[in-house]
């Protein structure tokens, strides 16, 4: 059956810092960023189905993308779990802020890795996860691609 590759683009807002790193980004900053999910799959052949001809309902993937990553990272602000920024992020949580405490340093390159395994939890069993691109800043990105994690 032929395949069809599908992308829908997120937008959020998160901060982050860089634990033990030796440039600018150890102290808390922010991103604007910008997630292209790509996932494949055939589109359906059921002229029964109401999703007929469709891979995947970009409302569902919209959903699935919503739930994972944009409403917990959206505005929230990132931290190493191990890093000394523990005692801030307390605070932080105190004052009603958002924060999130990963079991990786918040590079774009570990993020993309973290959002690559929830999607791929979440999505239809007849999808696969193709690629994601997160870019950080207008000339910076990280990309996933399942080709590459065999």
């Amino acid at each position: 059956m032929k395949k069809v590759r599908i992308t829908k683009e997120f937008t959020f807002e998160t901060g982050h810092a860089l634990y033990g790193y030796d440039g600018k980004c150890r102290n808390v900053h922010g991103h604007s960023y910008k997630l292209a999910v790509t996932v494949i799959g055939a589109p359906i052949n059921d002229a029964n189905n109401v999703k007929h001809g469709m891979v995947i309902d970009f409302t569902d993937l919209k959903k699935i993308v919503k739930e994972e990553i944009v409403d917990p990272f959206d505005h929230a602000t990132v931290f190493n779990k191990n890093t000394p920024h523990v005692e801030l992020a307390q605070e932080l949580r105190e004052r009603g802020h958002e924060v999130i405490l990963a079991d990786y340093q918040p590079t774009s390159e570990m993020m993309i890795l973290d959002f690559a395994d929830k999607i791929r939890n979440r999505l239809p069993e007849n999808i696969e996860l193709f690629s994601l691109r997160l870019r950080e800043t207008e000339t910076s990105y990280a990309e996933w691609h399942a080709s590459d994690q065999l």
